[in-house]
């Protein structure tokens, strides 16, 4: 089994289940290193004061935070210390809301909880409850010395905690201007719907390969091997 990010306990109400968070999602597109072009040597980049242009050390940085353009108020580890969070072990559920309830902009990043040994009733039984329930937990917890928001729902066997966004992290759409559906004709949405319908599928992502992964390894590898690569092009 993969190593776990993180453990602890999923807990609501007087219930504790120990669990294991799992990351579920991978990474798959190629990373890239700057190189001189005149020898290929990886380069390093230096940490350069604005001020003088000199080089500065790790030891001589401080953060600070920019509350007006040039100025800022320097925090200490004291200062973040005094600011941190209890960093408890535990994913507390606050509530079950509806699964249908939440906006699809909230979702983040979603991870896989895995039951620890001997608690494996308990995890399904809080999995199906929550299926037949049609609801899904509303969490908050601490990961990497951040605390994130989060939902807890089952999907097939597993149980997925997704990361969501917090209200304010969300831009108003009353910030921006959208058409207007008052003075729309029947006829033309007839037509539109037409169209959609046209297109209508099940959703399936195997269908949805990443083409443009796909086509730069393809170039890659070819470089490697010293070779021009074999493009296929859509004609789509």
């Amino acid at each position: 089994m993969p190593r776990a990010i993180w453990t602890g306990t999923l807990s609501f109400g007087l219930v504790n289940i120990p669990v294991e968070v799992h990351t579920a999602v991978r990474d798959h597109r190629p990373h890239f290193r700057m190189l001189h072009a005149k020898d290929r040597s990886p380069i390093n980049f230096e940490r350069v004061c604005q001020k003088d242009g000199k080089t500065v050390a790790w030891d001589d940085l401080v953060k600070g935070y920019e509350y007006e353009k040039g100025r800022f108020v320097v925090l200490t580890k004291e200062d973040f210390a005094a600011a941190a969070l209890e960093k408890t072990r535990r994913i507390d559920v606050l509530d079950f809301v509806e699964s249908d309830a939440i906006d699809d902009r909230y979702f983040d990043k979603p991870y896989y909880l895995t039951a620890r040994k001997g608690v494996e009733v308990a995890f399904a039984l809080l999995r199906e409850a929550m299926y037949e329930s049609g609801r899904i937990g509303i969490a908050k917890f601490i990961l990497r010395d951040t605390q994130h928001l989060a939902a807890v729902e089952g999907i097939d066997d597993a149980l997925v905690l997704s990361t969501l966004r917090f209200a304010d992290e969300l831009v108003e759409t009353s910030s921006l201007t959208f058409p207007s559906s008052k003075n729309l004709k029947k006829a033309e949405l007839n037509m539109a719907k037409m169209l959609v319908e046209n297109l209508a599928s099940d959703w399936d992502p195997e269908k949805y390969p990443d083409d443009y992964r796909e086509t730069l390894m393809r170039v890659i590898k070819a470089k490697m091997k010293g070779k021009e690569p074999d493009l296929v092009v859509d004609e789509r």
